[in-house]
């Protein structure tokens, strides 16, 4: 029986790779990005294949884009049996969003939560619904609860493994909120050769270079990632390094920490519909949260 997976970030990458998996079987892949012409060439190889694909152009580190992009699917798709998340697009220099965030924390942090919340009813009708948030979990970056969107001292790879921290975070609090009926997998693909999409200085840029050589192909994380959709575990909440089980460190996934989060992110949130988002991006932004 054919199912039904929505991929954030599905054009590059790991997102590609498990979409031509999942067509490939005779499942249907919803790709969510922001490269037409990439998507394009996914619908292409999905024509023949046993399953199909549908792409939904975006710009998914928008707040109501998220919120658009999750109402539209929900309405189209009643039943959805996986959410997996994988967008992610590194700078070197801080850049803030329209709606006045940090791209880091809007783009890696608050569409994963929106699409997340967004998609949970499509999702709860499922046998066995999951959402995999491909976000490293585990990683020891101190949390700076007065400068969560990095505004002091910006550092690409400091911001990028912050924001991992509070999807770590946003894992606790979904799995306390939802799962019963929802499992939330925080999954780390390991050094992969990824679409590595970003805005790198050059010293960045040489290092991605070499990254590149080293890393496995996204082919290699599709295996994993198949078979928590297809036997997702029963713990409301896990995380895993492949296929090997990674601990919830209690420092690192403290469910007091987790509902501070939450409520700076309401409170963020709120704002959106009365203010509306800022006619154009700008490079600096909110000092604190």
């Amino acid at each position: 029986m054919s199912r039904t997976y929505v991929i954030q970030g599905g054009t590059d990458g790991i997102g590609a790779a498990l979409a031509r998996a999942l067509f490939a079987r005779g499942d249907h892949a919803i790709v969510l990005g922001t490269d037409a012409r990439k998507g394009a060439l996914l619908l292409a190889e999905a024509a023949d294949a046993p399953g199909g694909a549908s792409f939904v152009q975006a710009d998914l580190a928008l707040v109501a884009n998220n919120r658009r992009v999750a109402a539209e699917l929900a309405e189209a798709h009643p039943v959805i049996d996986g959410l997996v998340l994988c967008a992610r697009f590194f700078r070197s220099r801080r850049a803030v969003t329209a709606d006045g965030f940090e791209d880091n924390f809007a783009l890696f942090y608050l569409s994963r939560l929106l699409l997340g919340e967004g998609l949970r009813a499509p999702l709860e009708r499922a046998a066995r619904p999951v959402i995999v948030n491909a976000a490293g979990p585990g990683h020891p970056t101190p949390i700076d609860w007065a400068d969560l969107q990095s505004a002091h001292a910006y550092d690409g790879v400091r911001a990028m493994f912050l924001t991992g921290r509070l999807n770590d975070l946003l894992g606790v609090t979904f799995a306390e909120r939802h799962g019963d009926r929802i499992a939330y997998v925080l999954f780390h693909p390991g050094t992969t050769a990824t679409g590595f999409r970003g805005a790198y200085d050059a010293p960045t840029a040489r290092f991605i270079e070499q990254q590149k050589a080293l890393a496995k192909p996204a082919t290699d994380v599709v295996p994993p990632l198949l078979r928590l959709l297809d036997a997702p575990p029963a713990a409301p909440l896990s995380a895993f390094h492949l296929d090997a089980p990674l601990p919830l460190r209690p420092d690192l996934f403290a469910p007091a920490d987790a509902a501070r989060l939450a409520e700076l992110t309401d409170a963020l949130l709120r704002e959106i519909p009365a203010r509306g988002p800022r006619s154009t991006p700008r490079d600096d932004g909110p000092p604190a949260v």
